[in-house]
């Protein structure tokens, strides 16, 4: 009987493996390809190749969400008459006080809206004055006890500069908020645009306002390597812009070519619309990697799809195991049934009742 079995096996795997190769059909891995995927350009080439050792500056950064700006506040003067609000600094000099506990220095305006000036002075209400009000309300204060008290008080640091001041996230809708100052759009624009459009929109609550606008995190601009997984899906890993970037760079970045990968590689890169074709830059892989080459190793761009190809044979192995794993499985309970009547035959159990 087992005999008869393992001849049955045989068969069934040499039927199916002819069923799996009239199927797919034999051709198929054996014709001829095109070496990339290229549509014939109706344009002239555009965005010109950089290389390791020849780079090209990237046009000016423009901003989109979600990057997130970095604003640093130069010259921040509120219009007057400035209201005191909590959080503000306020300058406080006094004369014909205390000698041994001297008032010259900045104080906070606490939520309550109270400066605390000191064990031997107290706190006082500050909050919704102007400046001269609170230099008033602190005069009055300090000559209950100092009748001579003389007082001057100025504004040091304006609450308003601590929503300005920071990182600020380009939202969905393009904007970036400045707290009480409102928001400002600034997507598609570069950073001195961005920079006059925020003074711009502080002036309306500040005297020729001056900040400073930075990118602290690049988040809009990237690229993305694509590795082919040989019929079990590709991978797709995206990496910021950094400027200095290249195909080395990217696939150090994913920790090199994976067992399923060849040393296949090219860089399809976006073209402007209207272009009409498909920007191709093959990549000597063994040449940047083994020579030290660095013709190949371009320079990649906001857009990028670095394409790493499937090894053919990893494929190949992929796509027989699809249909041969199910078979196996079949055969794998034809042998476990086989082998166990084999066992209850062999201990006569079978003439149990």
């Amino acid at each position: 009987m087992t005999h008869i079995t393992q001849i049955t096996h045989r068969t069934l795997l040499a039927a199916f493996g002819l069923l799996v190769l009239g199927t797919t059909g034999c051709v198929s891995f054996m014709e001829p390809r095109e070496p990339l995927p290229m549509s014939p350009c109706e344009g002239p080439a555009v965005n010109p190749a950089g290389r390791e050792k020849d780079m090209v500056s990237l046009p000016p950064y423009v901003i989109e969400p979600p990057d997130i700006l970095l604003i640093n506040a130069v010259k921040i003067v509120p219009k007057p008459p400035h209201v005191v609000e909590p959080f503000d600094g306020l300058l406080v000099r006094a004369l014909y006080v205390d000698d041994n506990v001297p008032i010259q220095n900045a104080f906070f305006v606490d939520p309550e809206g109270k400066i605390d000036l000191g064990p031997s002075y107290g706190r006082v209400q500050v909050a919704n004055m102007t400046i001269d009000d609170a230099q008033e309300a602190i005069r009055k204060h300090l000559s209950q006890i100092y009748p001579d008290a003389e007082v001057s008080v100025s504004l040091a640091v304006s609450a308003g500069a601590q929503q300005i001041v920071g990182e600020h996230l380009v939202g969905p809708d393009g904007r970036v908020n400045l707290g009480t100052y409102g928001s400002v759009f600034v997507t598609g624009l570069t950073l001195d645009q961005a920079k006059a459009r925020i003074e711009d929109k502080l002036s309306e609550y500040l005297v020729d306002p001056e900040v400073i606008v930075d990118v602290f995190s690049y988040n809009s601009k990237k690229y993305y390597i694509i590795t082919q997984g040989a019929g079990f899906g590709d991978n797709i890993v995206t990496a910021p812009i950094t400027g200095n970037d290249t195909v080395l760079d990217a696939i150090a970045a994913i920790g090199g070519l994976s067992q399923l990968s060849s040393t296949r590689v090219f860089i399809a890169r976006p073209a402007p619309a209207g272009t009409g074709c498909e920007q191709i830059l093959p990549v000597d892989y063994e040449a940047i990697t083994r020579g030290g080459a660095t013709a190949t190793n371009y320079q990649l761009l906001p857009g990028d799809r670095l394409y790493i190809e499937e090894d053919k044979m990893r494929k190949l192995d992929g796509v027989l195991s699809r249909f041969t794993q199910p078979a196996e499985r079949l055969f794998g309970f034809v042998s476990l049934g086989t082998a166990m009547l084999n066992r209850i035959a062999r201990f006569g159990l079978g003439q149990l009742q």
